[in-house]
């Protein structure tokens, strides 16, 4: 795969605040998105909003069901957490060989705080992996903001962290990481690691909560 090519990135799931900006990111920067959904109605609904919120850019957006997101090159499973492994079952065929990226994070609202929940196999990237063995699972984009995502005209100062089983797939995705502005990719090493990506979310919202701020991670000490 050419690490430095337009890619077409099919989003299973993607009218959601996550998938919608994720699909609107890269498109803005010159990728060819498929926004997948259980009904092809709701996804064009999604898409058409983003082209009257951005009526000055060309966004290679479109529309479909969570088949035609699964035929693409890449694909990213922004689903809710309990869903996610059910969802990419489903095209379980479609999916043998590409690269797969679980976003999603299993947590839980107590009262004030938000906990992380512990998902099958301990993570919900591990449970994607393990729903579709022959897809190669990424997990990445836990951490940023759905709202700043979605922010086209602005940069996001925002680390990702990205873990895979596939070193070759984590290659790919740290050049998707690096399309978004602001974004630097780090390799957090195998799919294992998903358990503390995916939990730390949890962290980051209390934070959000206390500091009324959204915040993204960003490591000292890793030259760029």
């Amino acid at each position: 795969m050419c690490l430095a090519c337009p890619m077409r990135i099919g989003i299973l799931g993607g009218t959601g605040p996550a998938g919608t900006a994720l699909g609107a990111r890269f498109a803005s920067v010159g990728h060819s998105v498929v926004l997948g959904s259980r009904s092809r109605y709701r996804a064009m609904e999604a898409r058409d909003k983003l082209f009257e919120k951005w009526p000055d850019r060309i966004l290679d957006l479109e529309a479909g069901n969570n088949h035609d997101a699964a035929d693409c090159d890449l694909i990213v499973v922004a689903t809710p957490w309990d869903s996610a492994a059910g969802t990419v079952r489903e095209h379980v065929d479609q999916l043998e060989g590409k690269i797969l990226v679980s976003m999603a994070n299993a947590l839980v609202k107590v009262g004030n705080e938000f906990q992380p929940l512990l998902p099958p196999r301990g993570s919900v990237a591990a449970h994607v992996q393990v729903a579709v063995p022959r897809a190669l699972v990424v997990a990445a984009f836990h951490h940023l903001p759905a709202t700043e995502l979605g922010h086209l005209d602005h940069p996001i100062d925002s680390d990702v962290l990205i873990c895979s089983d596939y070193p070759e797939a984590t290659k790919v995705v740290s050049q998707l990481v690096r399309d978004i502005p602001g974004c630097r990719p780090l390799d957090a090493g195998e799919l294992s690691n998903a358990m503390a990506i995916e939990a730390f979310t949890a962290v980051l919202l209390q934070l959000n909560i206390r500091y009324k701020t959204r915040v993204a991670p960003r490591l000292t000490g890793i030259k760029d």
